[in-house]
């Protein structure tokens, strides 16, 4: 959100929220320029009402794995979540394909290379807590790239 715009003055939205209507108009399904396009036309506006659906960024994870012989039953590159296995611990636990791991076990790992974090997560037995967000939020609140105001 723009500091000092509508939407941050409000104090209604938090980042990661879903808008899932705007005025009355569903926004479910629609390409994400349509959706761009119907709040532009709502600048002049001075007042708007929205529907959201709270999805705070964070996610914390906890994968319980009993021994060293069970697969964690997910791929990770660069931190982010690649892919997972149907069924696995890991999906049991609320691994999410496309986010990057935050924090393992109470440790950040966002400065972390990859090396290491497969070593933290292959070593891991017992309950393992992470913090997860989707991969495109890490990098914008990372200034890894820059938002598009609308």
């Amino acid at each position: 959100m723009m500091n000092g715009g509508p939407a941050a003055r409000s104090g209604k939205l938090s980042i990661g929220d879903q808008i899932m209507s705007i005025n009355n108009t569903s926004l479910v399904g629609l390409p994400l320029a349509t959706c761009q396009g119907i709040i532009k036309g709502l600048k002049n506006q001075v007042q708007v009402k929205l529907n959201i659906v709270s999805c705070p960024p964070v996610t914390t994870v906890l994968i319980k794995r009993p021994d060293l012989k069970y697969q964690l039953g997910f791929s990770v590159q660069n931190g982010i979540i690649c892919s997972l296995m149907r069924g696995g611990i890991a999906e049991r636990g609320g691994v999410r394909v496309g986010h990057r791991i935050i924090e393992i076990n109470g440790q950040s790992v966002v400065a972390t290379a990859h090396e290491k974090i497969v070593q933290a997560l292959s070593n891991s037995v017992g309950e393992i807590h992470m913090k997860t967000m989707p991969a495109a939020m890490f990098r914008l609140l990372t200034g890894q790239e820059t938002p598009m105001y609308i």
